[in-house]
């Protein structure tokens, strides 16, 4: 008799989980988008792929659905972290072929960082699809210009199928690029966070004509559905991918809008961790109450422990990370609060407070491309405690700049 109301129990229970599925995503994304409603009007042409793991609809690559669909997809282009998303940051992309469909696949992301116009010739319109974290550093915002004018000069239009800002359509944050630290990791003058999705900020690029060619782009955006400015990735329901091997959680690439600063000095950024950009230390570090309690008592949302930790390799992730082996002591970000936390502020009184906390503390050339600013200024303005002042003056500006190109309230 008990096993029989077991079994009951069972099948009632299994009915109800399929009478009730779960709960689709508040947000349609751009690529799904593009699929209930235009993938007719790729009828007929070659379509190349600048795509990356993200770019998934309902858990699927959009790269086997459009096949399934019997697009023609002729050629992939493969940004940092490559097409499949098996290569640790920094690392060169090599040409090659796509095991799991034969079909070539074109580095974005070695000694070719834009498509060449032989690259182009199976080619008559490109999809753009990569989830952004909405940092102007972040690699993604530039490999997208650089496909655009390469594009453009061919006469070969773009379709950018939008996706989120992480953080949020309203957080505008840190330094302004300054034209002399324009490099891979920041072409375009944004603020640190710009608050802006990528198709919002592809138009930008033309409309400022940031890019070449601006005048001949035959740039479309195929825009979100859903999706409002207020939003954090959790309130959008969709499922997180991670854009990049060490941005494992929404809470890692939120904090990493502020601790990317430390990878530009000889201090871990926590990369060869189980928390890259939560945990920060060096050998040398020699934090004290006088280093943590203002931290503490200044952010909310966040716990701020010390911690000792050893970074190690993982390939894929982290292959040669500062200090590999070696005991370093610093801080752990734990987030409590996530709608309460200012990351970039955070990085930034972090990063005082590291700088006094260790002897040997340096800032290489590399935090100039982080930041935007000399690093001259940049310690001036840490050590006066002018920045915050400065960034409220940047979002101001950039936010009246922007404004034409926003696709979303």
């Amino acid at each position: 008799m008990r096993m029989r109301f077991l079994l009951l129990l069972l099948l009632t229970f299994s009915f109800a989980c399929q009478s009730f599925p779960s709960k689709s995503p508040d947000v349609k994304v751009g690529a799904q988008v593009l699929i209930d409603q235009h993938l007719d009007e790729l009828e007929g042409k070659r379509v190349g792929l600048v795509m990356n793991p993200t770019a998934r609809v309902e858990g699927k690559h959009m790269l086997d659905t459009l096949l399934a669909r019997d697009v023609n997809v002729t050629a992939l282009f493969a940004a940092e972290h490559g097409f499949r998303g098996d290569a640790g940051a920094g690392e060169t992309i090599e040409d090659g072929v796509d095991q799991a469909t034969g079909l070539p696949v074109y580095s974005l992301y070695g000694d070719t960082k834009r498509p060449t116009a032989e690259m182009l010739e199976q080619v008559d319109v490109l999809l753009f699809d990569m989830q952004d974290v909405g940092a102007r550093f972040y690699t993604y915002n530039v490999t997208m210009g650089n496909v655009m004018e390469a594009a453009s000069e061919q006469g070969v239009p773009v379709w950018v199928l939008d996706r989120p800002n992480p953080a949020g359509g309203d957080y505008i944050s840190g330094w302004m690029l300054q034209e002399e630290h324009q490099s891979f990791v920041g072409a375009y003058p944004v603020p640190m966070a710009h608050g802006m999705t990528l198709g919002e900020l592809a138009r930008m690029m033309v409309g400022e004509q940031w890019i070449e060619h601006a005048g001949k782009s035959t740039l479309r955006v195929i825009p979100m559905e859903g999706w409002e400015r207020s939003m954090q990735w959790p309130e959008t329901g969709l499922e997180w991918i991670p854009p990049s091997p060490n941005l494992p959680t929404f809470k890692h690439a939120f904090v990493y809008l502020g601790t990317v600063l430390f990878e530009g000095m000889n201090i871990s950024e926590g990369r060869g961790t189980p928390d890259p950009f939560m945990m920060i230390g060096s050998p040398s570090t020699e934090l004290t109450t006088s280093h943590i309690a203002p931290l503490r008592r200044t952010f909310e949302g966040v716990n701020i422990e010390r911690i000792s930790f050893r970074p190690k390799s993982m390939p894929g992730k982290a292959p040669n990370p500062k200090f590999e082996g070696e005991q370093c002591h610093g801080v752990e970000l734990q987030i409590t609060n996530i709608g309460k936390v200012d990351p970039i502020a955070l990085g930034a009184r972090l990063l005082t407070a590291m700088l006094d906390a260790t002897p040997n503390a340096e800032l290489s050339d590399f935090i100039e491309k982080l930041s935007g600013i000399d690093k001259s200024e940049l310690l001036r303005q840490l050590e006066e405690e002018t920045y915050p002042e400065q960034w409220e003056k940047t979002a101001q500006q950039f936010s009246r700049l922007r404004a034409p190109y926003l696709l979303y309230e």
